[in-house]
């Protein structure tokens, strides 16, 4: 019998998208229809599926693995504070600052709801209500984002910081009130350990992480056995110290996104998660669920509408702070898809149960709520969003020096998908060029600390155009330092015994100077007569984008929206070039080089650059 009950639900688990898709579904997060197909196979009605202790203990897998993909999803760049130039309403409220002070109200709201719901002697637990109503579905959010391409403008960033707060916040909170009701108070303390243990794994991995990408296999997936390894010790550890095993979990792959794990590990992570053991714990909690007993108790069916509407209210007050930014209607649809949430509601409820803190009734009117918001949230937060006037983000390009040779790059550049500042520091340049190109600026002197308080290294693309190459040598010394994306140096004249050069080619910095150029240009000329004119062109040119937008990753070339207006003659990946066919899959971080009409670039590099 145990071995059919899970037959039943690997078959449902295999059917549900098949359905979804065939009847476009799209609106229902796949989790939650799996826990509604859970509930139609289990006590609520067909009753065939028979919780075994093996399914259980797949169930706990899921669970502990879900938890682990959700630390993965975390972005700790979101975290650290980016210098902003621009004057207003932006610069007040700055994503974090939003993000940090809307959670803050969700917070002290959760607080204030818990405490009614005591008062009112609907539900008399007022901290694990806090718990509950302060979740966020994160991974709900990331796909709603990844939709409407928004992760990486202002509003995006500020929803999805949001969402990171709540999947943190409520998971430590979570332990210590699993401790203090479970009689582990006294060994709170002991909960450092599992921070500390994810500590040392971090600093002991990091090293021989990149050494398991020189000598993997196909038939050692050595990435993959590392994070299983990461997810159990912590897991074991957490649980010695009487945590929970979730906060084990979400520890681990922390751990594992610092490593900076490559796309097709976390691809192959996603698909062990979402293909086999994920699926299991969302159709098993719906099977848990008896309806028939949730309905015939009047106060566990009155419950469920009074919890949706907690839900719902918990996320009200981050509409006035998001107004700070955004518009009115995207201040509401952001704070309807903040109310999602089934991620750690799960896990919490089976805590609170393993205490006999709650009633498998009471469990069950939370789940169902849960359900409900992660059904009529996204509906609402598709129907109101409206693109925000500063969508279109041109990439910001720096030249450090205005003459012959860089101010006819610069004023190609600026008519197109760049923003452009120059700086020098000589006067007659200046005088020369400031009225040939736009945002040229004066310097007393190019040191460092007069390009810092010029915001010289707060760029996309830091161009080195000195005559001087001592001074572009300093500069892109400078630059690595201050973590510039990418910078371009010229260097006229190279001493042969000088390794600066070598060592800066080293460190990212690219190195390119005119003679050789002239060389390459003169030579494919003769070669390839064509080519020359293809780059020079007015109407047509050759192009080049970085794929970061995670929609386009994983789909063949044939399939782009956009594929009859260019032609793509090669895809640069991991430092080889790679011959494109109609059937050739993209990857995330792929350069294509493409030709085509200019009027088509610059949407074309909107779509397939923005970062998502």
């Amino acid at each position: 019998m145990a071995q059919l009950s899970l037959l039943i639900v690997l078959l449902a688990a295999l059917m549900t998208p098949l359905v979804m898709a065939r009847f476009k579904i799209a609106v229902v997060p796949t989790a939650v229809a799996e826990i509604i197909v859970g509930i139609v196979l289990g006590k609520s009605l067909l009753n065939v599926i028979q919780l075994t202790p093996e399914l259980n203990q797949l169930s706990t897998l899921g669970v502990i693995i879900l938890i682990f993909l959700s630390g993965m999803e975390i972005d700790f760049d979101l975290f650290k504070p980016h210098k902003n130039t621009a004057k207003g309403t932006a610069s007040k409220w700055p994503p974090l600052k939003l993000a940090s002070s809307a959670y803050a109200s969700i917070l002290l709201t959760a607080g204030l709801l818990g405490w009614l719901l005591h008062a009112t002697g609907l539900f008399n637990d007022v901290l694990l209500t806090t718990i509950l109503f302060s979740t966020i579905a994160l991974g709900v959010v990331i796909a709603a984002l990844t939709e409407k391409e928004l992760l990486s403008k202002p509003f995006g960033q500020t929803i999805l910081l949001t969402a990171v707060l709540g999947e943190i916040i409520p998971l430590l909170a979570l332990t210590a009130y699993s401790a203090l009701n479970g009689g582990h108070s006294a060994s709170l303390w002991l909960v450092l350990l599992i921070f500390l243990a994810a500590i040392i794994l971090l600093l002991r991995f990091r090293s021989i992480h990149r050494f398991f990408e020189k000598i993997d296999k196909t038939t050692t997936q050595l990435d993959i056995r590392l994070a299983f390894f990461l997810i159990f010790t912590l897991v074991l550890i957490a649980e010695k110290v009487g945590a929970e095993n979730i906060l084990g979990a979400f520890l681990a792959g922390i751990v594992m996104k610092l490593l900076q794990p490559s796309q097709a590990t976390r691809d192959k992570l996603t698909s062990i998660g979402y293909g086999f053991f994920i699926p299991i714990f969302f159709i098993t909690t719906g099977a848990k669920l008896n309806l028939r007993t949730l309905l015939a108790d009047r106060d566990s069916l009155a419950l469920i509408p009074i919890l949706f509407i907690c839900f719902i209210l918990a996320k009200a007050i981050p509409v006035i702070l998001f107004r700070q930014r955004f518009t009115i209607k995207n201040a509401i649809a952001g704070s309807f898809l903040a109310t999602t949430t089934i991620t750690l509601v799960l896990p919490t409820l089976q805590v609170a149960q393993n205490l006999n803190v709650i009633t498998s009734q009471q469990a069950g009117a939370f789940i169902l709520a849960a359900v409900l918001t992660c059904v009529i949230s996204p509906i609402i937060f598709n129907k109101l969003y409206q693109p925000e006037k500063a969508d279109l983000v041109k990439t910001r390009v720096t030249f450090i020096g205005a003459n012959i040779l860089t101010i006819p790059v610069a004023q190609r550049l600026s008519k197109g998908w760049y923003q452009i500042r120059m700086l020098t520091d000589q006067v007659k340049n200046y005088r020369t060029y400031n009225s040939e190109a736009h945002n040229v600026i004066l310097l007393n002197n190019l040191a460092e600390n007069s390009l810092q308080q010029a915001n010289a290294f707060d760029t996309d693309i830091l161009v080195l155009g000195h005559f001087d190459h001592e001074v572009n040598v300093r500069l892109a010394k400078a630059a690595v330092r201050h973590g510039v994306p990418r910078i371009i140096a010229r260097f006229e004249s190279r001493d042969v015994a000088d390794d600066r050069y070598d060592v800066l080619a080293a460190q990212g910095v690219e190195i390119y100077n005119s003679f050789d150029i002239n060389i390459s240009m003169l030579r494919k000329t003769i070669e390839s007569p064509s080519t020359l004119k293809l780059l020079t062109d007015k109407d047509a040119g050759l192009y080049e984008v970085t794929v970061r937008n995670r929609r386009f990753a994983n789909r063949e070339l044939k399939s782009l929206p956009f594929i009859e207006s260019i032609t793509i003659s090669r895809i640069y990946r991991n430092g080889q070039f790679i011959p494109p066919h109609g059937d050739t899959f993209i990857e995330q971080n792929d350069h294509l080089i493409f030709t085509g009409d200019k009027t088509a670039v610059p949407r074309i590099r909107r779509l397939l650059s923005i970062r998502n």
